[in-house]
C-alpha cells in the first residue's frame, strides 16, 4: 500500500535525563556531540549541520520523550497530518512559539497508540552557519531508535500501515526493523516484543570504523559499561558497540548500514531467532543491554 506522504530522515530524538549536569558531559565529551545551547531545563546537541540531533530534558525519570522525523516537503507534512487525522490518530499541531524555540518550522505530534511513543513530524530545521566539528567521534547522523513493546504486532502494523514505515527485516512475532519510506537506510525505527513498553536504545552512525575501536577504549577508561559488542548485525550489516549513558539508557555507535532503495527494493527477510542474527561475530549482550528507559506518556 502506498501512503500519500514521504519522509526525508530521522531528525532527532528527545530524551529525559535525571541530571543534565551529569548527562551533558557524557554526550559531549565521551560520545562527541556538540552542545548548541543549554539551560537548567534542556540541552540541544548536534552531530551535523542541523540545529540539533538530540535534545536532553531535565526530568524526574529517564527515558524517551519523543522521536522526530523530517518530512520530504511541506506538502508531505500537510498530507501526513491529514492522513493521520483521517486514520483516527488525533495529530496536534505544535504551537508556533514552541516550534520557534525548537528551531523548526511548522510541526505536529501524534502518539503511536500501542507503544505510547510520541512521534513528531516537521519539514525544516535551522541549518547552522558553522559546520559541525567532530571531536572524539566522527558522527555521521542519528541513525535510529528502538523500542520494546507489549503490543508488538499491533505497533508494527500501525507503524507500517498508518505511519508509512517499511519493514526491512523481521524475526516473526519478535522483532521488526523499519525504514522511514523512502529513506533507504535499513532502519530508522525498530520494535521488539517485550513484557513492557520501554526505550531499548538510541543509535548514532559513525563515518569511520576506527571510531568503534576508539570508543571501546574511551568508554572503558571512563568507567562506562559496555553492554554489547563490538559485533556485526546480520540484518543491517552494521558493526556495532552498545554502552550505557549515566542513567543506564543504552546508546549505540554503528558503522555501515545496508541501503534499500525505493526502486526495485528487496523483500523483507524473515530471520531466524538466533544469537547470531544479532551478532554474526558471536558476542553476548550484558544483562543491562536495552533494559532501561521509560516511554514518556506510555502505558507503564
Amino acid at each position: 500500500m502506498t501512503l500519500p506522504f514521504r519522509y526525508e530522515k530521522l531528525g532527532y530524538a528527545a530524551l529525559n535525563v535525571t541530571s543534565l549536569e551529569r548527562s551533558v558531559p557524557f554526550y559531549r565529551d565521551l560520545m562527541g556531540l556538540e552542545v548548541v545551547t543549554m539551560d537548567e531545563r534542556m540541552a540541544f546537541l548536534r552531530c551535523g549541520q542541523d540545529h540539533h540531533s538530540l535534545i536532553l530534558y531535565q526530568a524526574p525519570s529517564a527515558g524517551i520523550k519523543r522521536v522526530a522525523y523530517k518530512m520530504a516537503t511541506k506538502a508531505d507534512l500537510e498530507r501526513a497530518f491529514a492522513h493521520l487525522a483521517e486514520s483516527g490518530m488525533a495529530p496536534q499541531w505544535i504551537d508556533p512559539a514552541e516550534s520557534t524555540a525548537l528551531g523548526i518550522g511548522p510541526a505536529f505530534r501524534v502518539r503511536e497508540p500501542n507503544s505510547g511513543l510520541m512521534l513528531e513530524f516537521y519539514d525544516r530545521m535551522i541549518q547552522m552557519a558553522v559546520p559541525f566539528n567532530p571531536t572524539v567521534t566522527k558522527i555521521a547522523r542519528i541513525g535510529h531508535v528502538v523500542l520494546g513493546a507489549r503490543k508488538y504486532a499491533e505497533s508494527v502494523r500501525t507503524l507500517s500501515e498508518v505511519f508509512n514505515f517499511t519493514v526491512s527485516d523481521f524475526v516473526e512475532n519478535k522483532f521488526s526493523w523499519m525504514r522511514c519510506f523512502p529513506n533507504p537506510l535499513h532502519h530508522a525505527l525498530a520494535v521488539g516484543k517485550s513484557e513492557r513498553d520501554h526505550l531499548h536504545h538510541v543509535n548514532f552512525m559513525v563515518s569511520d570504523i576506527d571510531d568503534i575501536g576508539a570508543a571501546i577504549n574511551r568508554m572503558k577508561k571512563a568507567g562506562v559499561q559496555i553492554v554489547f559488542g563490538p559485533g556485526r548485525h546480520l540484518p543491517s550489516t552494521s558493526i556495532f558497540l552498545y554502552f550505557l549513558d549515566p542513567d543506564g539508557m543504552t546508546m549505540e555507535f554503528s558503522f555501515g548500514m545496508e541501503e534499500i532503495h525505493e526502486e526495485n527494493p528487496r523483500e523483507p527477510r524473515m530471520l531466524e531467532m538466533h544469537s547470531r542474527t544479532m551478532d554474526i561475530w558471536g558476542s553476548t549482550p550484558h544483562e543491562q543491554f536495552g533494559k532501561f528507559g521509560a516511554i514518556e506518556g506510555g502505558h507503564d
